[in-house]
């Protein structure tokens, strides 16, 4: 390396760090990138990417059982797992090679190791923010930046008494390259790390029972949908348990034994044990702040999160922070435009706006998918709005029944004085591709007005998205 000066230094390259370094260098900025480990972070390698791919070789095994009900014949239908958690490696190592491309591509340093904050320089154009990166040979490399911009991201929270052994209690780590498939398992947390590896392991075959600690599955989204995922999931043979605790994990030979408490039908507390071949805990993540030299600094951190404004600056002048370190929603496309953000007001981009989380739409990739942008219904009357809502079920979609996919439901929430869309919440096949539409619609600032006027192509599954918003206005067609 021939100059170890730099405008930007991005920690990390994750979704949230290489986008950011992407967009610097289209600024003309001068960009370095430090990763400990495989460019592409997290999601690319051990996150949304993989999970995607294990997933879908999921669904079509799911579908291969079910031919019969398309007039198909397919007996004898099986899968090897090793075969599965190949594609799915393969998959992660061909989107870590294209962001090595990229950083080629787009003339950004890429210095391997561990970087932290460093204290400050004296340079002709101001202070200096020094980083050092130590690579696992403990090689150190001093670099210095006008800016430093921290993308370290999060790791799997361990809870005391349930810490993971790597063999039979598995965070998401070891769920993604199992070396053997359980035929039965729990999933302690239904999230969407959860809910998907247990959605994953279901359509295998395995004996899957879920237990979450707050009343409903998938907390976050709207009540409605969290209910109508719970039928579908125990439709599917899953057994949930909400409102329960696991309260101990002792470890067999080969399986592991779980205390739980939970309330019988009269809501009293019981407790029950139940054994199972494998453990998946997936009960929330914590910020990376640990070993960024962020002693001494004036860097707040509140819990495992760095405290930022609306473009990333920290406490620290010259020290930002992106992504999943900054706290929730932990969402990899959250991370990336968090960090156009902050690089476009560093570079001094003309009418750049504080970065919002308003409009970010989640999405949970278990079967049936799950994905929604904006306030729930419950939100938006707790904040005193007065709303119009609106719901359609997939079931009078000609599309969706004749793909075999009839189990949906889409809900749209007004508020009633303006007509603006407050949230949108979907479940059923492929509402992770429709929920861009009404997240356009919100940046857009649209009515139900528009929204009513837009056209939708037919036949489509998009279809129950424009009956969701006319069933709010008593004007729903197909019910």
């Amino acid at each position: 390396m021939a100059d170890t000066n730099f405008d930007v230094i991005i920690v990390g390259s994750g979704p949230g760090g290489y986008v950011t370094a992407i967009r610097a260098a289209q600024l003309k900025l001068k960009v370095a990138i430090v990763e400990r480990a495989e460019l592409g972070g997290i999601c690319l390698n051990w996150g949304c990417i993989p999970t995607k791919a294990l997933l879908r070789s999921a669904e079509v095994y799911h579908s291969m059982q079910h031919a019969e009900d398309f007039g198909l014949s397919a007996k004898g239908v099986d899968f090897d797992l090793n075969k599965v958690v190949e594609r799915s490696r393969g998959v992660a190592a061909q989107m870590s090679k294209g962001v090595t491309y990229l950083m080629k591509k787009n003339k950004i340093e890429v210095v391997v190791g561990s970087g932290a904050l460093d204290g400050v320089a004296t340079g002709a154009g101001g202070p200096l923010r020094k980083v050092k990166v130590t690579d696992k040979d403990g090689k150190v490399t001093n670099l210095t930046a006008k800016h430093v911009i921290l993308a370290t991201g999060a790791r799997a929270r361990v809870m005391p008494g349930m810490e993971p052994d790597g063999k039979l209690i598995w965070t998401y780590r070891e769920a993604l390259v199992p070396n053997t498939m359980p035929k039965s398992l729990l999933v302690v947390g239904s999230g969407a790390i959860g809910i998907e590896f247990a959605s994953f392991f279901r359509d295998l075959g395995a004996e899957v029972t879920v237990v979450e600690v707050m009343d409903r599955v998938l907390p976050v989204e709207d009540e409605d949908i969290s209910a109508f995922a719970r039928k579908a999931f125990e439709k599917r043979g899953m057994k949930i348990h909400t409102g329960a605790t696991v309260k101990g994990l002792k470890t067999g030979k080969d399986n592991v034994t779980a205390t739980i408490e939970l309330k019988d039908k009269d809501g009293k507390a019981k407790t029950e044990t139940l054994t199972v071949d494998r453990v998946i805990l997936a009960v929330g993540i914590v910020g990376n702040v640990e070993n960024l030299g962020l002693e001494g600094t004036k860097v707040k951190v509140d819990r495992t999160h760095v405290t930022v404004d609306g473009y990333g600056q920290t406490g620290e002048p010259g020290v930002y922070a992106i992504g999943d370190l900054t706290g929730p929603p932990w969402l990899a496309h959250k991370a990336s435009h968090e960090g156009v953000v902050c690089v476009e007001k560093i570079a001094g981009v003309p009418g750049v706006h504080p970065f919002k989380t308003d409009n970010i739409p989640g999405c949970t990739y278990c079967h049936p998918q799950v994905a929604s942008v904006g306030l729930t219904e419950k939100a938006a009357k707790d904040k005193g709005f007065q709303v119009k809502v609106g719901k359609f079920p997939f079931l009078g979609n000609g599309k969706a029944v004749a793909m075999g996919e009839p189990d949906g439901l889409v809900k749209t929430v007004f508020d009633a004085k303006t007509g603006a869309l407050l949230g949108a919440h979907l479940i059923g096949a492929e509402v992770t591709e429709m929920i861009q539409g009404y997240t356009i619609g919100r940046q857009l600032e649209t009515t139900e007005a528009e929204l009513m006027e837009t056209v939708f192509p037919h036949p489509t599954i998009s279809e129950v998205m424009h009956e969701a918003v006319l069933d709010a206005y008593g004007r729903v067609i197909h019910i």
